[in-house]
């Protein structure tokens, strides 16, 4: 197929805290920038401010076609995948090291785009750069093994890369989870094609630009913004795409999961919704627990998978760390992200602000009790004041449904049977937390719950080091640590008669 397209300029841009950039504008395709096949462009908003920041380029199942060709050919006929991993490592390290020294102002970039503080867009980026580094170190790391069955035979495994690889980010961690995605992939010898969220694509975009500057052959990582399903559709129903890896609501992973089996039965890993539960236990320490409650919760406001968005407390503290949240939780200031003040900033999009401000009034007309917040902040950007309810009852839809926002509800419990049984009543399940001053309890309760990251008197606490995702519908596979290699690479058997 013969494709047309054009280069697509990069426009200078002045972010709120004055540092200066040059954002790339178009899509990227085997190491260039350039025009969607259609020339469709969406415009890109400031969450804080309501206002526009840029136009990019819109893709579609045409650029999706065209990146598959580039990618595919990088594949199989350069040695990306083939040469020694050592060289591949070498060009992750240079990434690395290119994203430390633009830490700054790829975090200023996520907080513009995004909304979130810049203090968090930095810890994201930070993340990055650990995961950029352990995928290059652990690149020449993947080896097989060897099977005795008799002298007749030699027996050995190898593990292989997949191929073309899709993958699709959610706007709640734009470049954390593009990294995510990323590194494994190509350390393992893959080659992907990306697709960020509509909403907050210029992190990609100016990572793309590194990529370049770091060397990286044609066609290994290609980044293609969308402003519809159509890009997300072609990566998942495309048939010279091997893997798809997906992150983002229970819902739509199911259609992702039908879609790639359907399709050529695509290697598949989802990272989807959560409802996660934070046990409370009598004896925990409140002056502690509360900024992990806080970070559980309202942590990017709320818009974290695994926010701890069900808070249980054993009856025996439970008046005195209401009162105790409460007071807490009204000291946090809300409003401009790029303010160091602030620990919370904007949400990130306009359907996601209207979302959650439904939800807190659905939660009133169900009869919970507000301790504090439930309202919006100020008139301008979409800005949301950190809401408790309380004694709540389980079958409430605020309990049960994913809200994705600064939202939280505190319940009452007994005893540990009686905690875990209220936490683990959830079709979700991605994290949860406990809070206790008693190691056995801490050890017994983590074995209890139906959760693929527990967080022991620390919540939303990541490293790179260590696996996370979900099970029930909260997805399969795992992103970060040794085990999300194995998302990006299959075993080969050989078995030789000697």
């Amino acid at each position: 197929m013969k494709y047309n397209f054009e280069q697509s300029d990069p426009v200078e841009i002045t972010l709120p805290n004055g540092l200066t950039y040059s954002q790339p504008t178009g899509l990227f395709i085997n190491n260039e920038f350039i025009q969607s096949q259609s020339y469709a462009t969406s415009t890109i908003e400031d969450p804080a401010t309501e206002t526009p920041i840029v136009d990019v380029a819109s893709g579609s199942s045409e650029d999706v076609d065209y990146a598959v060709e580039c990618a595919e050919y990088t594949f199989n006929q350069s040695k990306w995948a083939t040469q020694d991993p050592k060289l591949r490592a070498k060009v992750i390290y240079k990434l690395a090291d290119l994203v430390e020294q633009n830490k700054e102002l790829i975090a200023s970039i996520e907080t513009y785009n995004n909304g979130k503080t810049l203090a968090l867009s930095t810890g994201d980026v930070e993340v990055g750069i650990d995961c950029l580094r352990d995928a290059a170190s652990y690149a020449d790391k993947i080896n097989g093994r060897v099977i005795e069955s008799g002298e007749e035979y030699m027996n050995f495994t190898m593990k292989t890369p997949i191929g073309v690889c899709g993958q699709i980010i959610p706007w709640n961690f734009p470049f954390m989870m593009l990294i995510w995605k990323i590194a494994p992939a190509i350390a393992m010898g893959n080659t992907i094609i990306l697709k960020p969220a509509p909403a907050t694509p210029l992190t990609a975009l100016f990572f793309a630009s590194l990529v370049q500057q770091a060397g990286m052959p044609a066609g290994v990582v290609n980044i293609i913004p969308s402003a519809g399903v159509s890009v997300g559709t072609a990566l998942t129903q495309h048939p010279k795409i091997r893997k798809i890896a997906f992150t983002g609501s229970t819902g739509i992973g199911k259609h992702v999961a039908n879609s790639a089996a359907s399709s050529n039965l695509k290697k598949t890993t989802l990272e989807l919704g959560g409802k996660s539960a934070h046990l409370v236990f009598n004896d925990a320490n409140i002056e502690k627990t509360l900024p992990n409650l806080v970070n559980g919760i309202f942590k990017n406001a709320g818009q974290i998978c695994s926010s701890g968005s069900r808070i249980y407390i054993q009856e025996g503290i439970y008046d005195e760390l209401l009162a105790a949240f409460k007071a807490y939780v009204e000291d946090l200031k809300v409003g401009n992200p790029f303010d160091k003040s602030n620990f919370q900033g904007a949400i990130s999009t306009k359907p996601q602000f209207e979302t959650i401000l439904n939800y807190i009034n659905i939660g009133k007309e169900e009869g919970a009790k507000i301790l504090t917040g439930g309202e919006r902040v100020g008139d301008k950007g979409y800005f949301v004041r950190p809401t408790i309810f309380y004694d709540v009852k389980e079958d409430m839809r605020i309990v049960k449904e994913e809200i994705f926002g600064p939202v939280v509800t505190i319940s009452k419990f007994s005893t540990i049977e009686d905690g875990v049984a209220m936490a683990n009543d959830s079709e979700f399940g991605l994290g949860a937390g406990i809070e206790t001053e008693n190691l056995s309890t801490a050890l017994r309760v983590a074995k209890m719950l139906h959760a693929g990251t527990v967080w022991v008197n620390t919540y939303n606490d990541f490293d790179s080091r260590v696996p996370f995702g979900g099970v029930k519908q909260s997805g399969y596979g795992r992103e970060m640590g040794e085990e999300v290699y194995a998302n990006y690479t299959e075993v080969k058997a050989v078995r030789i008669k000697l």
